[in-house]
C-alpha cells in the first residue's frame, strides 16, 4: 500500500496591506465574538419567555387550570395509570427497538440523523461563514474520502472456485446459494472487460459470447456457449464458460481449458501479426492476451486442485515470465499457496522478498505469510511461560511484529485461524483488509498453519497485543492506513446472508439507542409498579400533582 500525504492543505498567504480583506487574526476575533455572542443572546430570549409567561399568568388563568388540572388528575382512577404506563412502556419499546435495526442496517441512529439533517438549521447549528481565498476547508476531507474509496476498491479473488465443480456442489449439498448477486454482477463486468472487444462483430462466435457473458441465466449462457461452438469450433472464450460453469468436476473443467488453451494460442498468434495496423487489432491483441492468460493462470490452479503441485508452480512461473506486465492479476498469491503446499519456504521467501515491498500494494496473503514463515523459526519451541520469565529473543520479537502487523491490515484473519469463527466458500471478490479477504485467505492457508508445529499456538498467545498499538480513536493506522468506514457496507455485499460478517473496528452505540433503551426499561417498571400496587401508584400521583401545581402557580 503506497504511502500518501495525510490530507491537510495550507492555507494560501495573503497580500500584506489588501484593503477589501481583513487580515487573518482580524477574521479570527469577529468569529470568536460571534461565537460568544451566540450563548448569551440565547440566554437572554429564554428569560424574556419567561418574564412573558409570568407577567401573562393572571390573563391566561394559569392558576384556574392548574386547578382544573389537579381536580382531574385526583379523579382518574387505577386503571387510567396502569394503562398510561403500560401504552407509554409499548411505544418506547418500539422506538427502541427500530433505532436498533436501523443502527444495525445502516450504522448510524435514525433520531440522530433526523434532527442533524432537519432540526439543526432551525435553530441556528449551521454556521454560515463566507469563503477564506485560496483555502479550502474540506481539501483534507475530500483527500481521506479519495483515500477511503480507493482502499474500498472491490479486488477479484486470485484463488476463486470453480463454479460448476464447486460451488455449485455446494448448493447442491446444502440447498444454500455461496455467492451473492453483487458478486455475480461483478464477475460478468470482469468477463465482459476480458474476454470481449470491439471487432467482436466480425466473428460470429465472438458476437455470441459477447451476449453471452450478460446473460444472467447460467443455462441460457451454456447454451450460448454451445451456439458458437457451432459457429467457431475454436472459439477459446466458449470453452472458458463451459469450463467454468457446466463442469461439474475439476478434471472436467481441465479438459476444457486444454481446448481453449490450443483454441486461444492460435487465436493470439493471429492477433500478434495484426499488432501493428490499427487500434481495433491492438483490443483484439489485449482480449486474446487476456484470454490466453486466463486460461494458462486456470490450468495452473486446475493442476493445484489435482495435487500435481510441481506441475502448477511451474506453470505459474513460466507465466509470470512471458507476461511480467499483467501483475495486477496477482499470480503470485496463486503462486504461494503452492508452494507452502510443496513446503518449499525458501522458494516462499524469494516470492515475499519481490513482492512485500513497501511501494506495492498489500494483501493478506502477503502479510500473513511474511508472518508464518517468522512463526516459523520459533513456534516449535515457543511457551508463554517461558517467554514472560526470560523475555523475548530476537527472533521471536520479529515474529510477534509480524503478527502485529498481519493482524493491523486484516484484523479478521486470526478468528478463522484459530477456528473461532465457521468458514465459508470464499467469494469470487475481495476487499482488502475487510472480511472477505479474510474468508478467502484462512479457506486456503489455514492448512499451511495448521502444519508447522506452535504457530497456532504462537498466534492465539500474540495477535490481540496489535490492538494496543493501534491508536484509538482510529484516526491514524500504526503501520497502514487507517480502516476505511465502508468495509463493513461491501463485505455484506459480498458475503452471503447466512455467513455472520465480522466488522472492525466496532461502532459505538448512538447515544439515542442508549436513550430508549433506557426510557423503555424505567416505562416499563412504572408499568410493573402500577399494575403490583394501583392504589399507591395513584397516591403518588395525587401527591405529585399537589405539590407541583403551587409552584407554577
Amino acid at each position: 500500500m503506497a504511502d500518501s500525504g495525510s490530507g491537510e492543505v495550507a492555507p494560501a498567504a495573503e497580500p500584506q496591506g489588501s484593503p477589501g480583506a481583513p487580515g487573518r487574526w482580524e477574521r479570527l476575533r469577529r468569529r470568536g465574538a460571534g461565537l460568544a455572542a451566540v450563548p448569551w443572546a440565547r440566554a437572554l430570549g429564554l428569560l424574556a419567555a419567561l418574564g412573558l409567561l409570568y407577567w401573562l399568568r393572571v390573563p391566561l388563568r394559569l392558576r384556574d387550570n392548574l386547578a382544573a388540572v389537579t381536580v382531574f388528575l385526583s379523579t382518574l382512577t387505577p386503571k387510567f395509570y396502569v394503562a398510561l404506563t403500560g401504552t407509554s412502556s409499548l411505544i418506547s419499546g418500539l422506538i427502541f427497538i427500530f433505532e436498533w435495526w436501523y443502527f444495525q442496517k445502516y450504522g448510524t441512529s435514525f433520531i440522530e440523523q433526523v434532527s442533524v439533517s432537519h432540526l439543526r438549521p432551525l435553530i441556528g447549528g449551521v454556521e454560515n461563514s463566507p469563503p477564506v481565498p485560496g483555502f479550502s476547508a474540506n481539501n483534507g476531507e475530500n483527500e481521506t474520502n479519495r483515500q477511503s474509496l480507493s482502499e474500498c476498491k472491490v479486488w477479484r479473488n486470485p484463488l476463486n472456485l470453480f463454479r460448476g465443480a464447486e460451488y455449485s456442489r455446494y448448493t447442491w449439498v446444502t440447498g444454500k446459494e455461496p455467492l451473492t448477486y453483487y458478486d455475480m454482477n461483478l464477475s460478468a463486468q470482469d468477463h465482459q472487460t476480458f474476454f470481449t472487444c470491439d471487432t467482436d462483430s466480425l466473428r460470429p462466435s465472438d458476437t455470441v459470447m459477447q451476449k453471452a457473458w450478460r446473460e444472467r441465466n447460467p443455462q441460457a449462457r451454456i447454451k450460448a456457449a454451445y451456439q458458437a461452438l457451432e459457429l467457431d469450433n475454436d472459439c477459446a472464450t466458449a470453452y472458458v464458460l463451459l469450463a467454468e460453469e457446466e463442469a461439474t468436476t475439476i478434471i472436467h473443467a481441465e479438459k476444457y481449458f486444454k481446448q481453449a488453451l490450443k483454441a486461444g494460442e492460435t487465436v493470439y498468434r493471429k492477433s500478434q501479426h495484426c499488432h501493428p495496423q490499427n487500434s481495433q487489432h491492438e483490443a483484439q491483441l489485449r482480449r486474446d492476451t487476456n484470454v490466453l492468460v486466463y486460461v494458462k493462470r486456470r490450468l495452473a490452479m486446475c493442476a493445484r486442485k489435482l495435487g500435481r503441485i510441481k506441475e502448477a508452480v511451474k506453470m505459474m512461473r513460466d507465466l509470470m515470465k512471458e507476461f511480467p506486465l499483467l501483475s495486477m492479476l496477482n499470480i503470485h498469491e496463486n503462486l504461494l499457496e503452492a508452494l507452502l503446499e510443496l513446503q518449499a519456504y525458501a522458494d516462499v521467501q524469494a516470492v515475499l522478498a519481490k513482492y512485500d515491498d513497501i511501494s506495492l500494494p498489500k494483501s493478506a496473503a502477503i502479510c500473513y505469510t511474511a508472518a508464518l514463515l517468522k512463526a516459523r523459526a520459533v513456534s516449535d519451541r515457543f511457551s508463554p511461560e517461558a517467554a514472560s520469565r526470560r523475555g523475548l529473543s530476537t527472533a521471536e520479537i520479529n515474529a510477534v511484529e509480524a503478527i502485529h502487523r498481519a493482524v493491523e491490515f486484516n484484523p479478521h484473519v486470526p478468528k478463522y485461524l484459530l477456528e473461532m469463527k465457521s468458514l465459508i466458500l470464499p467469494p469470487e471478490h475481495i476487499l482488502k483488509r475487510g472480511d472477505s479477504e479474510a474468508v478467502a485467505y484462512a479457506f486456503f492457508h489455514l492448512q499451511h498453519w495448521k502444519r508447522i508445529e506452535g504457530a497456532l499456538n504462537l498466534l492465539h498467545c500474540t495477535w490481540e497485543g496489535t490492538f494496543r498499538m493501534i491508536p484509538y480513536p482510529l484516526e491514524k493506522g500504526h503501520l497502514f492506513y487507517p480502516y476505511p468506514s465502508c468495509t463493513e457496507t461491501a463485505d455484506r455485499e459480498l458475503l452471503p446472508t447466512f455467513h455472520d460478517v465480522s466488522v472492525y473496528p466496532q461502532k459505538e452505540l448512538p447515544f439515542f439507542i442508549h436513550f430508549t433503551a433506557g426510557l423503555c426499561s424505567f416505562s416499563a417498571m412504572l408499568a410493573v409498579l402500577t399494575h403490583q400496587f394501583p392504589e399507591l401508584m395513584v397516591i403518588f400521583a395525587k401527591a405529585v400533582s399537589i405539590v407541583s401545581s403551587p409552584g407554577l402557580a
